[in-house]
């Protein structure tokens, strides 16, 4: 999964970016391959938080992919989440008073993963893309609410046999949110996006590096790319080229 970083299907994956260098690309990407190149039917389950299905229409036809048409056939399923959920600005019960009894008012949007997930077949290559977490969290929703509901889609995916992509934007690099905390402890795998350190350059748009969450055991047959020695990309027509650094462009 997600070339070149071959990643195993069934993971929890963490994504996160910078608004120098978003990440965008890696979630058009995945999609794009898990319906164009798994070995039989798919079921692809889309939250965007941002991004508008315009947008993900636009930029999968230029892969030859009718978004579309994997709606119409039920193979995707693209869940704007502004329309289902709205934050409840009352007071909430701190994280460490809050018991399974405080209210979840993101509880609706995970009722509408869980139950395309419950629809898709036994036999489907299931994908659910969560983009982007950090914004639920900005617009309202408290941490307890977000957190809760990032591990209810975990166990949610887990058990459904779900690969889960969640993307989280970094403020401040090198100083990462209490979101990121938790959703690093979920991960299995970490893809981190950056702009160059050097600034813009018109040959290269960033820098990606992987890396294993921490409490994944170390193995698994998936080359990690520490952030020194990161992987560079540049975003073009087709999709983004990756090369190693110091390359010239040479592709990997």
């Amino acid at each position: 999964m997600l070339a070149p970083f071959n990643l195993p299907e069934g993971i929890v994956l963490l994504i996160t970016d910078e608004l120098a260098a978003p990440a965008d690309f890696l979630l058009h990407r995945s999609l794009i391959s898990h319906i164009k190149e798994t070995n039989g039917p798919t079921k692809t389950i889309v939250l965007s938080v941002s991004e508008d299905l315009a947008r993900w229409k636009a930029v999968a036809s230029k892969f030859n992919l009718n978004i579309s048409h994997q709606i119409t056939n039920g193979s995707l399923e693209f869940i704007d989440v502004m329309k289902h959920v709205q934050p409840d600005f009352r007071a909430l019960a701190p994280l460490e008073t809050a018991d399974l009894h405080t209210p979840l008012p993101l509880r609706p949007l995970f009722d509408l993963v869980q139950g395309a997930l419950h629809k898709a077949d036994h036999g489907d290559a299931k994908l659910v893309i969560l983009d982007d977490i950090a914004t639920l969290e900005w617009i309202g929703f408290s941490l307890l609410d977000v957190s809760r509901f990032a591990r209810a889609l975990w166990g949610a995916c887990l058990k459904a046999k779900a690969t889960l992509i969640i993307r989280h934007h970094v403020v401040t690099s090198g100083d990462p949110d209490d979101l990121f905390r938790h959703l690093l402890q979920m991960c299995i795998y970490h893809i981190d996006v950056r702009p160059l350190a050097s600034g813009r350059s018109g040959a290269v748009s960033g820098e990606v590096a992987l890396h294993l969450g921490p409490s994944t055991p170390v193995g698994g047959g998936v080359k990690l790319i520490p952030r020194s020695a990161a992987v560079q990309y540049k975003l073009a027509d087709n999709g983004p080229v990756f090369f190693q650094r110091g390359t010239g462009g040479g592709v990997l």
